[in-house]
């Protein structure tokens, strides 16, 4: 079996915000256009124009109906996936060749192709379901944290970045240093109460998930009520612009501001 490495200071990792994923699988798609011809290439897919195709993803994002406490409505939270790069991670240690290893200097875990024999003891023993086997090849294949972009210098200081992370349009994912505390993605881990997936296995996992907020309960919150017109310069902009843009209904809010003055047009 494979022994771990002693811990390293630095930590490479993500930190997914579950209250700004909006699910629409930018991040896997992405992930799988920059792996399939980078350190984990070739991604396959099997039957991909049948009724049940099939292929290996690094990156998947599922869907979950949630009711809070206290909520009338539930809402859905999109939840992404992906290798956790843990500190005691099972499916190094059980990997008969090797193959599977934690890399000293930053903590990624990755699969060596040319020393994987297709055995899926890490497939079982990883209990976040992040192992991919890839039928075509008879390797296994995960998330590498996009080993080869991240520290690739051809690439601009701000493009070193896992290709999910770039790719994402809400921001819901960020990258860094989670073994500096005084770093950008720990900072928002203690802000936000980052929190760690199933820490009760004691895998120790590197990435975190930010909660999502509280929702106001749209059933039951009352609208604030508007403020009312104090004839500022404000006010009467907003009297002319109504005005200008329907000659025909002036509002009640216009109406209301001619008792205490007009803007000439």
């Amino acid at each position: 079996m494979t022994s771990l490495p002693p811990p390293s200071a630095k930590k490479l990792g993500l930190v997914i915000d579950l209250d700004t994923c909006v699910g629409c699988q930018a991040c896997a798609t992405s992930c799988k256009e920059w792996n399939t011809q980078g350190y984990s290439a070739p991604l396959t897919d099997e039957n991909r124009y049948d009724a049940d195709p099939s292929g290996v993803w690094l990156n998947r994002v599922h869907g979950y109906e949630v009711k809070e406490e206290g909520q009338a409505q539930s809402r859905i939270v999109h939840f992404p996936r992906s290798c956790l790069h843990c500190e005691e991670p099972a499916c190094v240690t059980v990997c008969p060749t090797g193959a599977s290893y934690k890399r000293a200097e930053d903590g990624i875990v990755l699969v060596n192709p040319e020393t994987c024999i297709g055995c899926k003891l890490c497939s079982w023993a990883c209990p976040y379901g992040a192992r991919e086997y890839d039928q075509s090849h008879g390797v296994m294949k995960k998330c590498t944290l996009c080993v080869d972009r991240i520290y690739n210098e051809n690439f601009e200081p701000e493009d070193r970045l896992p290709a999910c992370v770039k790719a994402c349009p809400t921001g819901a994912r960020h990258f860094g240093d989670l073994g500096d505390a005084s770093s950008k993605v720990s900072q928002l881990v203690a802000e936000r109460g980052g929190y760690d997936l199933l820490p009760e296995l004691g895998y120790k996992p590197t990435n975190k998930y930010l909660p999502p907020r509280a929702r106001r309960d749209a059933s039951t919150a009352r609208p604030e009520a508007l403020p009312k017109p104090d004839g500022s310069a404000f006010d009467r902009l907003f009297q002319w612009a109504d005005k200008v843009l329907s000659p025909k209904k002036a509002s009640a809010r216009a109406n209301e501001i001619d008792n205490s003055g007009k803007l000439e047009g």
